[in-house]
């Protein structure tokens, strides 16, 4: 077995901003398997919030090129990375591999008997209440709409893009930026403003202070939660997770994630960084069924990769063969 990885910049049309910071470009890393007669690829993004360079992720999965060429797979690979994004971008190459030489599709494999269409969020950037009006405005025919915050006029900013798109679901995501006084002020008015989750309002780690939320709307968590490992914990204080494939090192653990989740009756959220469709396409996994899907990566790019998926204004169909899976 061959290894290649290659890193990637795309354009993002715009900015995409959160609290933590704004950034105009996708940096992601590829990984490519080959058997000599079939090709499987897998993207992932580096997150420095996680710790992740590219340099190291490009690094971790040369760390396993022995191992590859001498036979290590899929399920080899989960105890040989930890989660993150060196391991997703492997694993959901083998995924793809794997697919390519049974000849059947990869949620097959996964035990799906059909991948549906699945309607993504859109997102919103972090900005001044005008211009996320304005955004909000071009984007009201969208079903979802994603709203970062994270600042003093947090509910000016969500009562703008209220008036902006008034019939549109609408989720808020913090990124860790609030503080339980703040989280309990503004969930009331969230709530009269149709928020339909708030998602991370707490910094990683923080959360515990959660036991003590005093508002209706679901609380999602991201940040602090990667893989099974901290499920326990977020079930206590959460409604809902949000399963990143960039998060739990790939598909595999994904789905057991989001089985587990099932089990503690979460609702599920699947989401992405922003990246191209070669990294939307295995997440469609994760989305079949989920209360929320925010698989919007590749609409947020300048350009798209090429083949990349089919999307008709917030409707992703599944990928073809030639992409992934």
């Amino acid at each position: 077995m061959k290894l290649a990885v290659t890193q990637e910049t795309w354009p993002i049309a715009g900015a995409f901003r959160i609290a933590r910071g704004a950034k105009t470009q996708a940096h992601v890393v590829v990984a490519a398997l080959s058997d000599g007669a079939h090709e499987g690829r897998g993207e992932a993004v580096p997150y420095a919030r996680y710790g992740e360079t590219i340099e190291g992720v490009v690094a971790d999965i040369h760390s396993l090129t022995d191992e590859i060429r001498n036979g290590l797979d899929r399920i080899g690979l989960q105890s040989r990375l930890s989660p993150g994004a060196a391991r997703n971008a492997l694993d959901c190459a083998f995924w793809d591999l794997e697919a390519k030489r049974a000849g059947r599709r990869a949620w097959e494999l996964a035990g799906l008997t059909r991948l549906a269409p699945v309607k993504t969020a859109y997102t919103i950037s972090l900005d001044t209440p005008e211009k996320m009006a304005e955004a909000a405005a071009a984007a009201s025919r969208r079903p979802l709409l994603k709203l970062k915050i994270g600042g003093p006029d947090d509910l000016t900013k969500v009562e703008a893009v209220r008036h902006a798109a008034p019939r549109t679901r609408l989720v808020v995501d913090a990124n860790e930026a609030l503080d339980l006084d703040a989280l309990n002020r503004l969930a009331p008015d969230f709530a009269r403003l149709g928020v339909k989750m708030i998602e991370q309002p707490l910094p990683a780690g923080e959360d515990e202070a959660l036991t003590d939320y005093r508002g209706d709307v679901p609380l999602c968590a991201d940040e602090s939660l990667h893989s099974r490992a901290e499920l326990d914990h977020c079930a206590r204080l959460y409604h809902a997770v949000n399963i990143k494939l960039d998060k739990t090192g790939g598909l595999t653990e994904a789905l057991a994630l989001r089985a587990a989740a099932r089990d503690k009756r979460l609702m599920v959220m699947a989401g992405c960084m922003v990246a191209t469709s070669l990294s939307m396409a295995p997440a469609l996994l994760i989305a079949q069924g989920a209360e929320v899907v925010d698989l919007d990566g590749a609409l947020l790019l300048a350009r798209d990769r090429e083949p990349g998926l089919s999307i008709t204004g917030s409707i992703i169909a599944p990928p073809s063969v030639e992409l992934w899976g």
